[in-house]
């Protein structure tokens, strides 16, 4: 499930002047602050936001960038020598957005859950415990890699089921090593139509901007909070059918 881009949520919204103030609450001298499992952005009384809290998991094969990833979106520095992770990391990163209609203002706090692989081999629980209570799912391959996108399909398969209700999104790291691509565009186009599920790139290099991140970060956004309302309307409807048939009884 995917929704338009820019349909929920303001775009580019971290461009804007009326933004400052909120993004202010997770930055430091122009830098991400690093949040730990505990920790959120002081607010000041006047600003009254609302914190909404999703878990991510962030699954793939070994090398294609897991690790850095959930760094690169909270803003954190991350080894250059590759290494395998040992068990779950877990990384948090906070993000305001503006909802279009309402001119809201929300919190997404994003708990992002990386396991490497070759513990998820080992240990039977790990698998579990990532996608216990998972709001959004990003499935990644490296465009370095080709056979980390062949397994793509077979990562999906093997780790969401149909009936599911989690967010999906598909993450081509290292795309900007275009000398050594695997992967063409019209390979990803071709997943794109039978899979249905957008493929966002994201390179090597890391900046200090919130630009880099903003694309991915907004579109989890966007996902989860419509799936939310539509979870929100689902339950409103069915309760006012059951508040409709006790009054048919009781009548």
């Amino acid at each position: 499930m995917s929704v338009l881009p820019g349909s929920i949520i303001v775009s580019h919204w971290h461009r804007f002047p009326d933004s400052k103030e909120f993004f202010s609450r997770i930055l430091h001298k122009k830098r991400r602050r690093k949040f730990g499992l505990l920790e959120a952005p002081m607010m000041p009384p006047h600003m009254n936001v609302d914190t909404i809290r999703y878990k991510v998991f962030i699954s793939g094969k070994t090398g294609v960038g897991k690790s850095a990833l959930a760094a690169r979106l909270a803003g954190l520095d991350f080894p250059r020598m590759h290494y395998e992770t040992t068990g779950i990391e877990t990384t948090v990163t906070f993000w305001p957005v503006k909802l279009k209609d309402s001119e809201r203002v929300l919190f997404f706090r994003f708990e992002f859950w990386d396991c490497g692989e070759s513990a998820m081999r080992r240990f039977d629980h790990m698998l579990p415990s990532c996608k216990e209570q998972v709001d959004a799912m990003l499935f990644l391959f490296s465009f370095t890699d080709r056979g980390s996108f062949e397994d793509l399909s077979n990562q999906i398969s093997r780790i969401t089921e149909s009936s599911d209700r989690v967010v999906k999104l598909v993450v081509g790291t290292k795309f900007d090593l275009f000398m050594h691509t695997d992967v063409t565009e019209s390979d990803v186009t071709r997943f794109k139509e039978v899979w249905g599920l957008p493929v966002f790139r994201v390179g090597g290099d890391v900046s200090a901007g919130l630009g880099e991140v903003a694309p991915l970060l907004n579109a989890l956004a966007e996902d989860l909070w419509h799936q939310d309302c539509i979870a929100a309307s689902s339950v409103s409807i069915a309760t006012a059918a059951l508040s409709q048939t006790d009054t048919e009884i009781i009548v």
